[in-house]
């Protein structure tokens, strides 16, 4: 054995073997393995793929759906949706805190003290319950109604809306009107605060009950126009020639209300009036909306007709 293997070790052998040149190696021929041998050496890709997907190599803690297609299409549009949707509420709630924003600028224009002042004063008002009608008046009578009151008013109904307080809907919306009518009552001309008082004295049910009232309110309100009562005062003795002598209208007095102005004042409101009434079209529908326009035009109508039935009574009023 051991003469063997050095013999083998030995250039005996390996002189025996022809010498390879490169021309040599050139020239032995090589056969190409068959397409069989091929596929079994070197597999394809798609071959490779098919196999690790038969035998995924699964991570310990995932699910095996997370290695399904589907369910992963699936996974992506429901985070796409997600995404959706909370972009959504975002965009929401931006709206929302710019809508806050822009009614608390609504009163950045104003001095602090004078805002201050209107807060407390409605504050009072929704605090007052059944004696607001007197705190309203009261603040009317002290001139602390104003626009800046009612602008404190509309911005505290405005945010019971945004957030559907039904119940201060109500409550601010009515405190709202009352306090513009009391302004525009103290700033209205005598006329007009007398036409409105004649008006509150209706009751709803009785007319002619309503109309003797007024002749009569009418009657001690404006002056006596006849020739005699306008050149002698109240309480002159014409027979004896004593009493006072001042005039008897006192006409440069800011309370005196002539009827010649007040028949005057009411003519204009109601060719107003009537004007803006035929511009509006009479609605058909049954939606609540239309049932509500309805109702309304028809208490202007009801307010017309009795504003018309005093003017005719102040034009035709004998003392």
């Amino acid at each position: 054995m051991e003469s063997m293997l050095s013999r083998l070790t030995s250039g005996s052998i390996c002189s025996s073997l022809p010498l390879l040149t490169p021309t040599a190696v050139w020239s032995i021929p090589i056969t190409p393995p068959s397409p069989t041998t091929s596929k079994l050496l070197f597999p394809s890709p798609a071959v490779c793929r098919c196999k690790n997907l038969e035998q995924p190599e699964l991570l310990p803690g995932l699910p095996k759906e997370y290695y399904d297609d589907e369910w992963q299409a699936r996974q992506r549009e429901k985070t796409k949706e997600f995404h959706r949707m909370r972009q959504e509420e975002e965009d929401e709630e931006e709206r929302i805190v710019d809508e806050y924003r822009e009614i608390a600028l609504r009163l950045r224009n104003y001095p602090q003290e004078d805002l201050v002042k209107a807060r407390l004063l409605v504050a009072d008002f929704i605090k007052s319950a059944e004696e607001v009608e007197e705190k309203i008046e009261e603040a009317a009578e002290k001139g602390e109604l104003n626009e800046l009151v009612l602008l404190v008013i509309w911005n505290r109904l405005d945010l019971a809306r945004r957030d559907d307080e039904k119940d201060a809907i109500r409550s601010l919306d009515l405190l709202y009107r009352r306090v513009e009518t009391e302004i525009l009552k103290r700033e209205a001309t005598p006329a007009m605060r007398l036409l409105n008082d004649l008006l509150n004295l209706h009751d709803g049910f009785d007319d002619q009950s309503w109309l003797k009232e007024c002749k009569k309110r009418m009657i001690d309100t404006f002056p006596r126009e006849d020739p005699f009562s306008i050149l002698v005062p109240p309480g002159f003795d014409i027979d004896k020639h004593e009493g006072p002598l001042a005039p008897a209208l006192a006409l440069e007095a800011n309370d005196v209300l002539l009827r010649v102005d007040f028949v005057r004042e009411v003519d204009e409101l109601l060719r107003e009036v009537r004007v803006e009434q035929d511009e509006m079209q009479n609605s058909q529908g049954l939606d609540p909306e239309s049932v509500a326009f309805r109702l309304k035009h028809q208490e202007k109508q009801r307010a017309i007709h009795q504003v018309e039935a005093l003017l005719d009574l102040a034009v035709n009023l004998n003392w």
